[in-house]
Formats: structure tokens, sequence, C-alpha cells
């Protein structure tokens, strides 16, 4: 889990950070602070090439772009990223619901219990982190565009398909076409049984396939697109299909 850390004091900035680092959750591996942050600009910079799991706001940020500002964006790039807002005033909690953000918990400053209460946090942070990543990153592809990061259902998705253009990936699903930066390579180690690399420039969604032209070797997919595949994977491919019994065969 990736932590990214945004508090312009100093001493409350150097607070968190010792706290996260000294604490039971820093035994993890997979746990570190990835940036330690005076103000927004710090954190859309990291974001451009990089991403984190959660985000520890304070909201009185004394910049141009409070700490609720900066959590929408995040929450633009990546909704799965946990948000954990830090303030001086309990009062100022009730402005989440107008900026419409959903953050996993609000920590007062002046709270006897803070480090406590910071490290309890955390752990359930860390617990929605493994869930994500043992249970819906297995039913959502991850796709980065710019710098922003799109999950999509494996459900809505048709096929993925080398693109003209050099290095980039096509991809068709219920919502529209979208081109990235990958390999058919990389993606297939994302993907599950429901997704056959049926050529060199092809991985379809079995589920997604309405009829299948052994003669062409093409596939027509249910929004009409077709794929092609080779002969060399036309067996494997009929036993992917095996259970399926809608698929038409000409």
């Amino acid at each position: 889990m990736k932590i990214v850390i945004c508090e312009d004091d100093v001493r409350q900035r150097k607070f968190l950070q010792s706290t996260i680092i000294h604490s039971s959750l820093f035994q993890y591996e997979d746990v570190e602070i990835a940036l330690v942050a005076s103000n927004p600009s710090e954190v859309f910079t990291y974001l451009q090439d990089n991403r984190a799991d959660c985000f520890l706001l304070d909201i009185e940020l004394q910049h141009e772009i409070n700490g609720l500002e900066l959590a929408n964006v995040i929450r633009e790039k990546d909704p799965l990223a946990t948000i954990i807002f830090i303030t001086t005033y309990a009062d100022k909690l009730r402005l989440t619901f107008t900026y419409k953000i959903a953050a996993l918990d609000f920590i007062v400053k002046n709270e006897p219990n803070l480090a406590e209460n910071l490290i309890k946090t955390l752990q359930i942070a860390y617990q929605k982190h493994q869930s994500i990543h043992t249970q819906n990153i297995g039913k959502h592809f991850q796709m980065k565009i710019g710098e922003y990061v799109k999950l999509i259902p494996f459900e809505d998705i048709y096929c993925f398909a080398t693109s003209a253009n050099s290095h980039k990936i096509k991809m068709q699903e219920k919502s529209g076409v979208y081109e990235f930066f990958n390999n058919l390579t990389d993606i297939e180690q994302q993907l599950d049984e429901r997704f056959f690399r049926c050529h060199r420039g092809y991985i379809v969604n079995l589920q997604q396939i309405q009829k299948i032209d052994i003669t062409m070797r093409t596939i027509t997919l249910k929004n009409s697109s077709i794929c092609y595949y080779s002969l060399r994977y036309k067996k494997a491919l009929r036993k992917a299909l095996s259970s399926t019994s809608t698929i038409i065969f000409e």
C-alpha cells in the first residue's frame, strides 16, 4: 500500500510520517510512504507518473487548492484510492458532503489519541487495499490514459487488439473504444478465464462472441465488430467455448 501525505504544517507532517513508520503496519513489505508533500502541487507532480493507494490530506492547506479540492482530483484519477482527511476543526468535516467526497475517515489533529486513531484508520485502509487486490482487480481491467486510471469491468469488455499506432492497444467495451500504451502479452496476464488470445493481434471475451466463421476464421462479437483467430488456435478456441452452447459456428 503506497501512502501519500499532504500536510502544510511541518511539525504535523513529521509527526504523521514518524507515526506511520514506527507503527506495526510498517512491518508489511507492501506498505510504504511514497510521498510526503507540503502542498497539492507536489501531489499533482507525483500523480503524473505514479499512483498511490492511500492519501492523508489536510483539509486546511495554505494553498490556492484546499485538501477537499485535491481529493476531488485524486478521486477522478483513481476511483479506488482511499482518502483520509486530517483537520484542526471538526466542523470542517461537513464540507466533505458539499464536495461529495467519500472518505474512509476523518481525523482531528487536537484529539488526545491522534496517533492511535491514525494507525487504526490506516489498518482499515490496508485491509481495503488487500481486498481490492484479491477481489476487485480480478474483475476489472485497469487502464491508464494520460494521468488517469480507468477501471473497466471485465464483463463490459469485447476485445483487445493491437492498434495501427505503434505500441498502442485498442480496447472495445460497452461505453466506447479506447487506445492506450500497452501490449497484449502484459494485458493477458491481468485477465481471467473468460478471455482468450485467439491471434497474435487479438484477445477476445468469450462471453461476448456471437458467431464464428470457420472459413474466414473470423469472430463476430455481440457489438458486431470482427476479430480474427489463427488456425493454430482453432482447437483451443473450440475447447474454450465447449461449455457455451449459444455460439454459432458457420
